[in-house]
C-alpha cells in the first residue's frame, strides 16, 4: 500500500485527496470550458474588469434569456443544455478559493448548481445518447460537489460512453465507490488499471482498492 490506512482519520483524509485528484483527472479542463462543443467553464464567468455585482448581473442575464428560450422550446434539448450552462457559470460568480484554491461555493451558488442538476436532468432526457460529454464532465463537478456520488455516476456514465479513457474511468471508479455501487466500481477500477500507462497500473490498482475500502459517502444507492 501507499498508505497507512490504519489510522481512522487518516483513512478519511485520504479517501477526500482521492476523490478530489480524480475529480481533477476527469475534468481538468472543465473550468476553462475547453474540450467539447459546450462553451462556458467557470472562468468565463470572471472574464472583464467589472466588479462582482457585474459579473452578477451579466449571469442572471444569461440565465434570465436562456429560461426565455426554453419557455417557447420545451422540448429542445439544445435550450436546456444553454440553461444548464448559464446556472454552472451563475453558481461560479457566487464562489471563491480558499488558502488551497479549492472552490468554495456560498449559500446561493449551492442553489444555482442545484438548479443546474435539474436543468440537466431534464435535458438528459431529451438528449438521451446524444447527450455532450463536455457538459456531463461539467455536470459530474456538480454532483460531487453537491455530495450526490449517485447522481454524478450516472453523469460520468455519459462521458464513458464517449470517451472511455483511463482518466475517466479512474474517475468512474472513484464515484462508484463512493456511491457504494462497488460492482460498478470494481469494474471500472479493472478498466482504468488496463487502460493505464503499463509502469503506473500497480499504483493505480493500489490506490484504487485504498478507495474501494473505505465506507461510501454522499446518497449511496444498491450496487451496480
Amino acid at each position: 500500500m501507499l498508505f497507512d490506512l490504519r489510522a481512522r482519520g487518516r483513512r478519511t483524509t485520504i479517501k477526500v485527496i482521492y476523490v478530489f485528484l480524480a475529480l481533477l483527472m476527469g475534468g481538468g479542463l472543465v473550468f476553462f470550458g475547453i474540450g467539447g462543443a459546450t462553451n462556458g467553464g467557470l472562468l468565463d464567468a470572471f472574464k472583464g474588469n467589472g466588479s462582482t455585482t457585474s459579473a452578477q448581473k451579466v449571469a442572471q442575464k444569461k440565465v434570465d434569456t436562456a429560461q426565455k428560450l426554453v419557455a417557447v422550446r420545451r422540448n429542445d434539448p439544445a435550450a436546456w443544455a444553454a440553461l444548464t450552462k448559464a446556472f454552472y457559470q451563475q453558481a461560479g460568480v457566487e464562489s471563491s478559493t480558499d488558502a488551497n484554491n479549492n472552490t468554495v461555493y456560498t449559500d446561493d451558488g449551492k442553489k444555482h448548481l442545484k438548479q443546474a442538476g435539474r436543468s440537466w436532468d431534464r435535458y438528459l432526457q431529451l438528449s438521451g445518447d446524444k447527450a455532450d460529454p463536455s457538459l456531463a464532465k461539467q455536470m459530474t463537478t456538480v454532483f460531487a460537489e453537491l455530495n450526490n456520488p449517485t447522481e454524478a455516476v450516472k453523469t460520468i456514465e455519459v462521458v464513458i460512453n464517449r470517451e472511455p479513457t483511463y482518466g475517466n474511468y479512474y474517475q468512474y471508479a472513484t464515484l462508484a465507490y463512493a456511491a457504494g455501487q462497488t460492482r460498478k466500481g470494481d469494474l471500472a477500477a479493472a478498466k482504468a488499471v488496463a487502460l493505464a500507462p503499463k509502469d503506473q497500473r500497480k499504483d493505480v490498482q493500489t490506490q484504487l482498492k485504498a478507495i474501494k475500502s473505505q465506507p461510501p459517502g454522499g446518497q449511496p444507492s444498491a450496487s451496480g
